[in-house]
């Protein structure tokens, strides 16, 4: 594996409760937000699936870098809380290595006119 490449990288799984997928979106945003502009996510992405499912694909350094955001004490509890009262049931996460990196950054992407 190449050091360019982060060395951790997780998909999260949710059944989302109807009609609390507005309340889902917004608090995932606001932590997924948290766990990148201060506890060292390398990012990620929400999807829905075609099976009502909901995705995250989020990339860390490696996975002690991770451990350390989860157990950190900072992020947003209300949003937290809006997100597990979202939720009617977790799936368990898959844990990847990944081995090739083609993926194209967008966050702050300045789009040409």
């Amino acid at each position: 594996m190449s050091d360019s490449i982060p060395g951790f990288a997780a998909i999260y799984r949710w059944r989302v409760r109807p009609g609390m997928e507005a309340q889902f979106v917004e608090a995932w945003t606001r932590i997924s937000e948290l766990y990148l502009d201060r506890h060292g996510s390398l990012g990620s992405r929400l999807h829905r699936g075609p099976d009502d499912i909901w995705y995250s694909y989020a990339q860390w350094p490696d996975e002690a870098a991770r451990v350390r955001a989860f157990s950190a004490d900072s992020l947003d509890k209300e949003a937290g809380e809006l997100m597990r009262e979202a939720i009617a049931e977790s799936l368990p996460e898959i844990v990847l290595e990944p081995v090739v990196d083609l993926m194209v950054p967008t966050r702050g992407a300045k789009s040409e006119s």
